[in-house]
């Protein structure tokens, strides 16, 4: 099966040309560092660090997790220049806590140049939609990227602010090799928490099939990672940079536990948007379902119809039947078909 490489070129020089007014010639900072086990969320940020090093003349000034946030330091490291938000699928209200810490951030950098990286927007609540509108008029000068034409359109209508459209930032990563040979002809790497749709019982699924997620890590690993990373920045930077040195160590990780567990099926079934992507950078046939509220249909509709190794399917069983017979077809001599990664994961 054909890879998506002239794809993957299209989306970075898009997002590039998205990204290009913000210019990087001053301190900067990239906020909200996803400090969890989700593959996805650290693939968007690898993606971004990766951007950063080909794009900018230094590594952020300052980055933080939620947690760990510190306006005073903030200040002290990068008293003028653009605050970048890290991008994802949290623009909204089904994870409450990094909507709030975004309005945070809107009232405390009032009149400084902040930036949203793409994200996809979901709002339930009315009432949560037009707090994030007050904020975002009253800040004055916030820009938002958005994944998806739905989530501009939805900006267009209540945000005061530019918003452009952008694709999201994992595919700077650019392509991967598949880091291992498959182990099973189906790998259905399905959510299990709050933007599920349909569940899979392992013991229906037929044979040569595994059922997982990607949200439990081995503890022991990723402290490994981290700690390399920390005692690297130390030693090239001084200890101010271990907080940047811990971030990319585990982000990588957790990027390289993703890419080991999709590898593990000749072909994937997933709801996950960042399954997909990735599918996409490992050059995996994979069939995708929709979550709770169609970010992930959204978003290939947008960006990724074009891709030679994706197929939307409706249902479970259709998914699981369309990845089986791919799997049967995928030739054994071109399952570790070589390919070259921009990112050091």
């Amino acid at each position: 099966m054909a890879t998506d490489a002239c794809l993957i070129d299209d989306l970075c020089r898009i997002a590039r040309r998205a990204l290009e007014p913000f210019t990087l010639d001053e301190p900067y900072a990239l906020v909200d560092f996803p400090n969890h086990a989700n593959v996805g969320d650290s693939a968007i940020w690898a993606g971004e660090m990766a951007y950063f090093r080909r794009h900018a003349p230094r590594p952020p000034s300052y980055v933080c997790s939620i947690a760990d946030f510190s306006m005073t330091e903030l200040l002290e490291r990068c008293p003028r220049g653009p605050i970048f938000i890290h991008g994802g699928g949290n623009f909204g209200d089904i994870w409450p806590h990094h909507q709030t810490f975004r309005n945070r951030l809107l009232e405390l950098t009032r009149g400084r140049q902040l930036i949203q990286l793409p994200q996809s927007i979901h709002f339930s609540s009315p009432e949560k939609l037009d707090e994030a509108a007050r904020l975002i008029e009253a800040h004055g000068a916030f820009t938002l990227l958005v994944r998806d034409k739905e989530s501009f359109e939805l900006a267009q209508r209540h945000f005061q602010c530019e918003t452009i459209l952008s694709p999201d930032m994992a595919f700077f990563i650019g392509p991967i090799a598949r880091p291992q040979r498959p182990e099973v002809d189906v790998l259905c790497l399905l959510r299990t928490d709050i933007e599920r749709v349909e569940m899979a019982n392992p013991a229906d699924v037929g044979p040569n099939v595994r059922v997982a997620d990607w949200l439990e890590e081995p503890k022991l690993e990723l402290h490994l990672a981290r700690a390399w990373g920390v005692a690297g920045a130390i030693a090239a930077h001084g200890p101010q940079a271990a907080r940047f040195g811990a971030f990319r160590a585990a982000a990588e990780a957790r990027v390289r536990r993703g890419t080991r567990l999709l590898s593990s099926g000749r072909a994937v079934v997933t709801d996950r948007l960042h399954t997909h992507i990735l599918s996409v950078l490992l050059g995996i046939p994979h069939a995708v379902l929709d979550n709770s509220y169609g970010k992930v249909g959204r978003f290939i509709s947008c960006w990724t119809s074009a891709s030679n190794v994706t197929h939307r399917s409706n249902s479970l069983g259709s998914a699981i039947n369309w990845a089986a017979s791919q799997a049967t077809t995928t030739s054994r001599g071109h399952e570790l078909a070589p390919s070259v990664s921009r990112a050091s994961l």
